[in-house]
């Protein structure tokens, strides 16, 4: 795909993607650091994928390993042994745009899409892997749009997002695009699948199109990405692919479902990348009925001219400028890569057009230490810039880091809420800040809402290091540290908010310090600063230390006295009361109504579905029903955050294994814990303040001999 600037590059890397044969005539991606060794692979048959697709017609030939070659038309949600594993149960959330941190980032004009790939197209694991090695993407508060991207011409051209990016993303009010990638000739491409998916029946009807839209309601996701790279065809077949999208859209918009469409065939039916909006493919985006696509990805071929001329032809139209995403390629580059950032936002007059990144998890791919702190310190400075504060940006350099361009949002609106810092991945799992799994894991549907604002930070002395840190952590993965030599009190700025608080609202945070005892007070913005820039007035409250224990402490801030107003923003102000440097972590944040709530229901009628036993090591399908609340199932399900599954050995002790916002998970190694005749398994129910149900049990009695004899 995507040619000048990063053309082949990109079909290549998808048609060389791990473990597939792709497509032959491919020239080898470029290699990055090595990757470490892949975990021991399960027992054939059970592990569920991020599902592919070709659109009917299949390609000769045998798939390779670990391919599997399958027809969309032949698709049913009832035939689809995977579909719990696929499915994202999380609402996209509605978002609101806070003033922004510093004087240059904008609300209401520039925005970005982002095109990422979180792993191969085939054998991408539905429900996360076990490595902490993992594209963990946290600063939702700037992307408009995901693009699940990945599709080749020798696994399949249609790619389904699976759960836990689709979660991860709803739960920061981010939209969520499916892949359909016709790749070009020299990739594999074939037009006989684009004839596919424009195909019409008898009545004049698109069934692909039908099939597309059922695909993303099943699974939970909000609409596709359409990028017809494939030559050869005429002016008849762009016709069809015309009349394909305006019948695609038309059957997904009162699903709330999108389009975005890719600036490659045109009107011809050649494929021609403009790099503009122009008469030879504005038909694919709005003709004289309307809205056929709901935005365009414009080619990297774009000029400064061309992206003027398609703004002012996006005004015509009676269209917003910003729904053309302008292409920005940092698959090879990251923050290096040339960009001529005028042309697309420029800082002293309106933007022109929005901008989207092409693979941006380059922020991972290029590193050669991968653990989970060098990634995030890499991401967030390409999110935030070098200076690794939104409030006070770096001076201008050749990278325009997207905080200080684009006013950051939020979907922090509603009572109760909680945050414990993790970003959806770690090198193990903690709860109540004891590790209860010593295993490297991935699973972006657990990730909190994290803070938009890596970091805002305000001091009149030294400024701390502030990072996410894997090292220790109260729930999940990972904790905020703040570290340095703190010469005068330091606010580190929080969450962006839209909470009402009532007399009966308490905050409270769990936090440890490490080294040099500190002063801990908590801050509530009451009102918004006064303009873009200025410091946001936080009133600061002292906390009450409830209780301790091996390090960490629960503090509570009652928060009566703001009772009636909205709190706009949350905050924390750390000063020294000794000589030596401050470590100090912040584990847990929560605001709530003190009165007392439910434990959340028992998960219902958990059960092994399927399993494969070898040699004392098993892998297994567990399910289980999502139990209604007192007011409801609906009401319950908005009130769960997620389910944990753990282990009770022997002794008793509990060890977790994974967790997912569904009601299935699969557990890829589970190994014979002595002479245990069968395995204990829990799953528990989590709210939003991480409160948990009372267990629900199930078991799997192993088969074969006892070890010894």
């Amino acid at each position: 795909m995507l040619f000048a600037g990063a053309g082949a590059g990109a079909a290549t890397l998808l048609c060389g993607t791990a473990g597939a044969a792709a497509a032959a005539t491919a020239a080898p991606a470029t290699p990055g650091p090595a990757a470490p060794p892949a975990p021991a692979e399960p027992p054939e048959g059970l592990a569920p994928y991020a599902s592919y697709w070709f659109p009917d017609s299949l390609p000769a030939g045998t798939p390779g390993p670990g391919i599997t070659w399958r027809s969309l038309m032949r698709w049913t949600p009832e035939s689809d042994p995977d579909l719990a594993y696929n499915t994202a149960t999380v609402l996209l959330a509605p978002r609101f745009t806070p003033v922004p941190p510093n004087t240059t980032a904008r609300a209401g004009r520039a925005r970005i899409a982002s095109l990422a790939s979180f792993g191969s197209t085939a054998g991408n694991p539905a429900q996360g892997s076990p490595t902490a090695d993992f594209y963990a993407l946290t600063h939702w508060a700037y992307i408009d749009e995901l693009v699940f991207w990945g599709g080749s011409s020798g696994e399949g051209i249609v790619l389904a997002p699976n759960a836990p990016v689709t979660d991860a993303a709803h739960r920061n009010g981010v939209r969520v695009l499916g892949n359909v990638f016709l790749p070009p000739v020299p990739y594999g491409g074939d037009l006989r699948w684009t004839r596919d998916l424009v195909r019409q029946d008898s009545l004049g009807r698109f069934p692909v199109a039908e099939k597309l839209v059922e695909v993303a309601r099943a699974y939970g996701f909000d609409g596709w990405f359409v990028n017809a790279e494939t030559g050869g065809g005429d002016s008849e077949l762009a016709a069809r692919m015309q009349r394909f999208l305006r019948a695609l859209r038309t059957a997904g918009e009162p699903h709330g479902l999108s389009i975005t469409w890719y600036d490659a065939m045109n009107s011809t039916g050649k494929v021609g990348w403009q790099g503009a909006l122009n008469e030879l493919n504005q038909e694919f985006y709005e003709d004289r009925r309307g809205k056929v696509a709901d935005t365009m990805f414009v080619d990297f071929r774009w000029t400064p001219a061309t992206l003027a001329a398609s703004g002012a032809l996006a005004d015509r139209l009676g269209r917003s400028r910003h729904e053309l995403w302008a292409a920005v390629d940092t698959e090879s580059h990251g923050w290096n890569a040339t960009v001529d950032w005028d042309a697309i936002v420029p800082r002293g007059s309106d933007h022109v057009v929005s901008y989207g990144f092409y693979r941006p998890e380059w922020t991972r791919n290029h590193l050669v230490d991968r653990s989970p702190g060098a990634f995030h310190r890499a991401d967030d400075r390409f999110w935030t810039g070098e200076s690794l504060d939104p409030a006070h940006p770096s001076p201008e350099d050749t990278w325009r880091a997207p905080a200080t361009v684009v006013a950051d949002r939020s979907t922090v609106s509603a009572l109760p809420f909680a945050c414990s810092f993790n970003t959806g991945h770690g090198e193990r799992w903690y709860e109540d800040g004891e590790p209860v799994s010593d295993t490297g894991w991935n699973h972006l549907g657990l990730q909190d809402r994290l803070p938009g604002r890596r970091w805002a930070v305000h001091t009149t002395g030294t400024r701390p290091e502030v990072t996410l840190d894997f090292a220790r952590a109260w729930r999940g993965g990972s904790s905020l540290l703040v570290a340095g030599a703190l010469t005068a009190p330091v606010t580190v700025g929080l969450h962006a908010t839209r909470l009402p608080l009532t007399r009966s609202c308490v905050a409270e945070l769990v936090h440890c310090t490490e080294s040099g005892p500190v002063t801990v007070e908590f801050g509530v913005a009451t009102r918004e600063p006064s303009g873009p820039g200025q410091e946001v007035p936080y009133t600061w409250l002292k906390a009450q230390t409830l209780g301790t224990g091996r390090g960490w402490r629960t503090a509570r801030v009652r928060l009566s006295e703001l009772a009636g107003v909205t709190a706009h923003g949350l905050a924390v102000r750390i000063t020294r009361r000794g000589k030596e440097p401050v470590r100090w972590r912040l584990g847990a944040v929560t605001v709530r109504e003190a009165t007392a709530r439910p434990r959340p229901a028992t998960p219902g009628t958990p059960a092994v579905s399927a399993s494969s036993q070898q040699s004392g090591r098993a892998s297994l399908r567990l399910t289980w029903q999502r139990a209604a609340g007192p007011a409801g199932q609906l009401r319950q399900l908005r009130q769960l955050r997620h389910y944990e599954v753990s282990r009770v050995l022997p002794d008793g002790t509990r060890r977790f294994l994974g967790g997912t916002c569904g009601t299935a998970l699969y557990l890829p190694a589970v190994e014979r814990a002595g002479r245990e005749e069968a395995a204990v398994f829990e799953i528990r129910a989590v709210d939003e303040v991480y409160a948990v149900s009372a267990p629900a049990r199930t078991t799997l009695t192993w088969t074969g001999a006892l070890p010894g004899r």
